[in-house]
């Protein structure tokens, strides 16, 4: 069964709302197949995932309804263990998760926010921790080092990492654009704009900063992240404050 397929029997039968899912157009599904909670989209603002036993991580505080049978356990330093939690203190980055698991379905949302579904097939999913809603159980957390891309969004040195098997949910501020990079097309993205990326990109952290920026006559964008190899980069419609806005 695939992430577009109805869910199986009654499960969320009650919602009235559309189910929809926007699967990472890198990866479609395969023939990979393990027992895994269903993540699909209602609406473009709420997750529901299926679990028949299993289990996802979630944002803390970001259960906005469920039926069935549901424990929730809060995972200290997002789940990834002594180093993770050891780096997110240091760099200042806050990442609360919480794992939920049982028999029913699990509504999650955050801030309104619009969700979208990366399908993971043994890669890697970057994305920044204010930006991840939920990954399901089989899915590995960490952080890397980003550098100068982190201090430029004012999100600190590391940022997370998603890898594995299985879907992951992250968010944006208005409908995510997902753009492909190649060899033939790099592409250049604003720090506020970044959401997530994933596949074999090479960053580069490059100023826009001109003399006609310091006259207040450039378009403000004082430095960009430039990605150049294969894979997909998230963009949102929205630019969070960053140490790279207008000068």
């Amino acid at each position: 069964m695939s992430a577009t397929d109805p869910a199986p029997g009654p499960l969320g039968a009650r919602s009235g709302f559309q189910s929809t899912s926007r699967l990472c157009p890198l990866h479609p599904p395969g023939r990979y197949r393990r027992i895994v909670a269903m993540f699909r989209l209602q609406g473009s603002k709420v997750l529901a995932v299926d679990m028949t036993g299993d289990a996802v991580k979630a944002k803390n505080g970001s259960m906005v309804a469920y039926d069935g049978q549901m424990a929730f356990k809060k995972l200290t330093g997002g789940g990834e263990g002594i180093r993770g939690m050891v780096t997110r203190r240091l760099t200042g980055e806050q990442m609360t998760v919480m794992e939920v698991k049982g028999h029913g379905t699990c509504w999650f949302a955050d801030r309104a926010s619009e969700i979208n579904l990366v399908n993971l097939q043994g890669d890697k999913l970057y994305v920044e921790s204010s930006n991840l809603l939920a990954t399901d159980a089989g899915l590995r957390t960490g952080t890397s080092f980003t550098g100068l891309r982190g201090a430029s969004q004012g999100n600190g040195l590391f940022t997370t990492t998603v890898e594995g098997h299985g879907q992951a949910a992250i968010m944006s501020d208005g409908p995510a654009v997902v753009l492909r990079v190649s060899a033939q097309y790099p592409l250049t993205v604003d720090p506020g704009a970044y959401v997530a990326h994933q596949g074999n990109l090479r960053q580069s952290f490059q100023s826009g900063v001109t003399f006609r920026t310091f006259l207040g006559e450039g378009g403000g964008e004082a430095f960009q992240i430039r990605f150049e190899g294969d894979g997909l980069v998230y963009v949102q419609p929205s630019e969070r404050n960053t140490i790279a806005g207008d000068l």
